[in-house]
């Protein structure tokens, strides 16, 4: 496996966790995956369907969404909501986030 083939995983694996906490935070407002997935790319959380839809999947079947499907347009669309348990769930990987992200920095810095 080349160098880059192995940032790429670690990239990938880093993002993994992100991706989890940018959908319960963005699902406060209920979305559908495919504009969930346009927004996830424009605020710079990339990914692909193919991580996206079985993440709303396991979200869901965890209790951390809800979801009820709109029939109402030409096409059918599931609308996806962060439950109370997903808010919680939420507010704690946020707090954890900013205590890692304070901790990294603080190694980063000149006098270390």
């Amino acid at each position: 496996m080349s160098e880059n083939e192995l940032v790429d995983t670690h990239l990938q694996e880093l993002r993994r966790g992100t991706i989890v906490l940018a959908c319960l935070q963005l699902l406060r407002e209920a979305g559908y995956g495919y504009g969930l997935l346009e927004e996830l790319g424009t605020l710079g959380f990339d990914t692909d369907a193919n991580t996206l839809y079985p993440l709303l999947r396991r979200l869901e079947k965890q209790g951390y969404l809800t979801s009820e499907w709109n029939t109402e347009q030409a096409r059918p669309r599931k609308f996806y909501r962060t439950s109370a348990a997903g808010i919680r769930l939420a507010e704690t990987l946020t707090k954890e986030w900013l205590a890692l992200t304070g901790a990294i920095t603080s190694l980063t810095k000149e006098e270390h």
